[in-house]
């Protein structure tokens, strides 16, 4: 039992962190301000520099911190409902079913951009549900197949958009941008989008924590509290296959990091969902800032997009947590 004590210093430490974060991908590049020379010039009066640093890296700073947050919350509402703490939209095919959706919005409908949220959540939809139904196994749900089977579906549609993407061509077009999880040029009209969706679904997130926590119990101890289990997996599944798709459909297929951020969390704060759904927000939104900070820094002027920094942390990661799992469910 984490105490309460322990809970208020990860969430103000993890948010100190968050602002320190925010300055140093503010002054990551050729342009650099001091932090009373960007204060002033966002609110006292006008300058040039501080003008140019809001138009075109605030907009992907906030977009990954947005998206880490939403994908954070994803990971976390997926694996209360397999209660599988390997679960990640990106393992199990989430991210690669909506990207696949929104590189097909992209190139045939980019006049209709307001809408490639709800096409990616679409997309998203089937490949949670082919895995969902397919990891049925003898009338029972076997948590280690969600995984095997997710991760072939997402091998699927990831090579899917790879192979669209250079049937297209042009490594620069909004199709690969979307493939590769590029968001070098992202710009407000794409945050704002994304926080439109993205807090729709973290608002709901947070009327979750009690389902969340009962479906760590047993189906039937559950519905013996009076939890309807079934609608109540369905509803915590919508929120977060809309958390992850929204966010692969401005950002792009992004993996480990739902599976990352709720484990960490997880030794942080605890494992009551009161407590984890808020602190992985803050916590994910690290993340990924870190990521995309790291990836246009580490090898400047050249980038590496946020998803291969993810992959190379991650994989690690979930070859851990995998084995640390291997004894805990049967394939």
């Amino acid at each position: 039992m984490v105490s309460t004590t322990r809970k208020v210093l990860a969430f103000i430490i993890t948010a100190v962190i968050l602002v320190a974060l925010f300055v140093v991908a503010t002054n990551a590049g050729t342009l650099q301000v001091s932090p009373s020379q960007l204060f002033n010039g966002l609110f006292v009066a006008y300058d040039d520099q501080v003008a140019t640093i809001f138009d075109l890296r605030f907009p992907r700073i906030f977009i990954a911190m947005v998206g880490g947050a939403a994908l954070a919350v994803s990971g976390v509402l997926l694996q209360a409902v397999v209660r599988n703490p390997l679960a990640d939209p990106g393992i199990i095919g989430i991210t690669s079913g909506a990207g696949f959706a929104a590189v097909l919005m992209t190139a045939f409908l980019p006049m209709f951009f307001y809408f490639t949220p709800l096409v990616a959540c679409l997309g998203g939809f089937v490949a949670f549900g082919l895995v969902y139904s397919l990891s049925w196994h003898h009338g029972t749900l076997s948590p280690m197949r969600i995984i095997l089977v997710g991760i072939a579906i997402s091998a699927m549609f990831s090579g899917l958009s790879s192979a669209f993407s250079s049937g297209t061509g042009g490594a620069e077009s909004g199709v690969a941008a979307l493939v590769n999880a590029n968001i070098t040029a992202k710009t407000w009209n794409d945050f704002w989008t994304l926080l439109a969706y993205a807090a729709i679904g973290l608002v709901l997130s947070l009327f979750t924590v009690r389902r969340c926590d009962m479906l760590a119990l047993e189906d039937k101890t559950a519905e013996g509290l009076g939890l309807n289990v079934s609608r109540s997996r369905l509803a915590i599944s919508a929120v977060a296959v809309l958390l992850a798709s929204i966010t692969t459909a401005i950002v792009g297929p992004i993996s480990f990091l739902g599976l990352i951020v709720p484990h960490i969390a997880r030794i942080l704060v605890g494992s009551r969902h009161r407590a984890l759904i808020p602190y992985s927000m803050i916590l994910g939104a690290v993340v990924l800032l870190a990521a995309d900070t790291i990836g246009r820094t580490i090898v400047a002027p050249f980038e590496i997009s946020s998803a291969i920094i993810m992959s190379i942390i991650g994989g690690p990661a979930f070859i851990i947590l995998l084995r640390k799992a291997r004894d805990s469910y049967a394939a």
